[in-house]
């Protein structure tokens, strides 16, 4: 397996992904969905967390080799990005989700200075509205943003579209369909369930695809 089908797999195994495409979930904007992804399972699984953590690792060394700072989106990006630190010698942070309303007010945890070669890393990318979020609060602070590491990306258009539009790049180490063709080879699906999945990645708000065709 190259390194998109070995996460799929993890995440699979550990049942940090669910597929569900005859009972879906409906997520928190309404919108029913067949597949459920918990990447903070991996960090319970030692094989799989050591697989993510060089995973992410290895995105940066290929794809962000000039990084100088880590930062964690809060808060399912913190563990990874300091695990990944790590690995790499780097410093880390994290960005809140809103400043502290005590203390110093801080939306940005840990030091970056101006001008500073920043990577965020984040666990999962659906519309990537969290994850640009963190990339203007840093570029704000002056940071020199050069991209997003992710554990999983759902591979939606609007997703795509958003980062376009905001000049940020992202690499993932695996996305929706590679993991659905796992899913199929390993029985975790039916192989008629595979377009069903693909229909919702390509049109999420349009609930035809729950249909059999």
């Amino acid at each position: 397996m190259n390194l998109q089908e070995q996460i799929a797999h993890d995440l699979l195994s550990i049942q940090a992904v669910f597929l569900r495409p005859d009972e879906p979930f409906t997520w928190a904007s309404g919108i029913k969905s067949p597949i459920y992804c918990d990447n903070r399972l991996t960090l319970s699984d030692v094989q799989v967390r050591e697989d993510v953590e060089n995973g992410l690792a290895e995105l940066i060394r290929t794809h962000f080799p000039a990084a100088e700072i880590l930062m964690g989106t809060s808060t399912a990006g913190i563990a990874h990005a300091a695990i990944t630190a790590t690995k790499l010698n780097l410093p880390m942070g994290y960005v809140r989700s809103g400043a502290k309303d005590h203390g110093r007010g801080n939306q940005i945890e840990g030091r970056i200075e101006k001008g500073q070669k920043t990577v965020v890393v984040e666990d999962l990318i659906s519309t990537a509205g969290s994850c640009l979020e963190v990339v203007d609060v840093l570029r704000e602070a002056g940071a020199d943003v050069l991209g997003i590491v992710s554990i999983f990306t759902y591979n939606m258009r609007k997703a795509a579209d958003r980062l376009e539009a905001a000049k940020v790049v992202n690499h993932s180490l695996s996305n929706l369909d590679t993991l659905v063709d796992v899913a199929v080879s390993e029985k975790y699906i039916q192989p008629a369930d595979k377009d069903r999945l693909l229909r919702f990645r390509d049109n999420p708000q349009d609930e035809n695809w729950m249909k059999q065709l």
